[in-house]
């Protein structure tokens, strides 16, 4: 398959669940651009990273607006310290061994994984 087509259906995919379920992207397009375009782990992670940094959720948050469900307050708190969090886990993936990076995601993912499935 073309890479721009997996790219496009990648897009939708992830931005569909995001709007769903609200996931961070990165769960769904980091391993789709690892396994099915040979991207480097951490390419692909500052790839994505990109991605957020446009105005890609903008349909969304209005529509959760309209609806009555955003929490400014909360949001504004999150994203203030987001912004140090991005850099200084920017900062130590790229200072570690790939091999290493790939494993903390799939971790993280997994541990996330069973918490909503059988936390309270």
């Amino acid at each position: 398959m073309n890479a721009v087509v997996v790219l496009l259906v990648l897009g939708i995919v992830a931005g569909f669940l995001s709007g769903l379920i609200g996931i961070g992207g990165g769960i769904v397009i980091v391993p789709v651009l690892v396994y099915f375009l040979a991207m480097d782990q951490k390419t692909a992670q500052g790839t994505t990273l990109f991605m957020f940094m446009l105005p890609i959720g903008v349909l969304g948050v209005y529509t959760y607006y309209k609806a009555g469900n955003v929490d400014y307050r909360s949001a504004l708190i999150i994203s203030s310290t987001f912004i140090l969090g991005s850099f200084l886990g920017a900062k130590t993936a790229l200072t570690i061994d790939t091999k290493l990076v790939k494993q903390i995601f799939g971790t993280a993912i997994i541990l996330i994984g069973i918490k909503m499935l059988w936390g309270k």
